[in-house]
């Protein structure tokens, strides 16, 4: 419960001071320290049946790491790690430390959690553990090893945890994992068994040795270049408070103006006064459903119409520059012989 409350309120104060997470890139090293829990172990004299438990007490872990990040969320590393408990208990006692080296794989889920990165992985090598002291009662006697001894077996282990990067130091960052490590294999010490007041060599047979360890600690990715900072935002620019483009359609064939082609023009001869300008272009086009010099006729006529238009509204003649086009700039592409009235128009540009 305590070391818990601890766990929460150190993640708690770090908040201040978190960083939104990157993927782990290229070589980091990292370290952490906690408590292992490991699991009751199955203790089996050699010369006497039945086994007995062996309860084991909390005690400390600590790892050290080298990995290397593909900056896809995945990375390997190399790691070391020790383990301390002891047994205790009615007639027994003993302490194991356990270290070894691992190779891990794991995946960081990068934007899954603002300013929190999750992850998990898997490892697999070996262990040894380190007996001293060890002994025991199986009901019928006594055993003990005889002074300290080391075994070994092949190991593996789940992990599970997040990290949170630390802001003003790129690449560093606070971790906090929980991982389940196993030795599947016995382990065989060599001792005494004392029984009916006789004394003979025998051996002590442990079964798996089974562990969960929760720590905190850190890790610093090299080479991590700071976050990119926030631009700044832009200025807001005021809208222009006109169009400087208005469009006026045409009717098939057609050069006279329309209500609506009228309020379009209107808008801007009325617009063109809210503006510095030195003239406004007329350009008369059409689409391609008449021969190409009988369009180009009707296109002037159509600049010419919108062009009085605007002088009626009040644009001076001498700023208006008129044009025709004929078939040619057509607004909707198309083939020949086409009615297409989105090309039967007038285009007036304030410039």
């Amino acid at each position: 419960m305590k070391f818990r409350n601890a766990l929460v309120a150190a993640t708690v104060l770090a908040l201040p001071f978190a960083a939104n997470a990157q993927p782990i890139t290229g070589l980091y090293v990292g370290g952490g320290a906690g408590v292992n829990i490991m699991q009751n172990q199955n203790a089996k004299p050699s010369r006497v049946s039945p086994s007995t438990t062996l309860n084991a007490q909390l005690g400390p872990v600590a790892v050290a790491s080298v990995g290397y990040g593909l900056g896809n969320g995945f990375r390997a590393e190399l790691e070391g790690d020790y383990r301390y408990n002891t047994f205790s208990g009615s007639n027994q006692g003993g302490q194991e430390q356990k270290f070894g080296a691992m190779v891990n794989v794991l995946y960081d889920f990068v934007g899954l959690v603002p300013f929190v990165q999750p992850y998990v992985g898997a490892g697999v090598g070996y262990q040894w553990a380190q007996e001293r002291n060890l002994y025991g009662s199986n009901g019928v006697g006594r055993f003990t090893s005889s002074g300290t001894q080391t075994s070994g077996s092949w190991a593996y282990q789940a992990i599970i945890g997040a990290s949170m990067p630390i802001v003003g130091v790129p690449g560093l960052a606070l971790t906090a994992d929980y991982r389940f490590m196993g030795m599947p294999q016995d382990r065989k010490y060599n001792g005494t068994f004392a029984a009916g007041g006789a004394t003979a060599p025998g051996s002590i047979k442990l079964g798996s040795d089974y562990n969960h360890a929760i720590l905190v600690g850190v890790r610093y990715n090299f080479g991590q270049a700071a976050p990119a900072p926030e631009a700044p935002p832009a200025a807001a620019v005021a809208p222009s408070p006109v169009s400087r483009s208005y469009l006026v359609f045409f009717d098939w064939d057609r050069a006279n103006l329309t209500d609506r082609a009228r309020q379009i023009v209107a808008e801007a001869a009325a617009n063109s006064t809210k503006v510095q300008y030195t003239r406004l272009e007329v350009n008369g086009y059409t689409d391609t459903s008449g021969t190409p010099k009988y369009n180009m006729g009707l296109s002037v006529r159509r600049a010419l119409a919108v062009a009085a238009e605007l002088v009626k509204d009040g644009v001076p003649k001498s700023a208006i520059a008129i044009q025709g086009f004929g078939e040619t700039h057509l607004l909707v592409p198309t083939g020949p012989g086409v009615r297409e009235p989105q090309n039967r128009r007038v285009e007036i540009i304030i410039k």
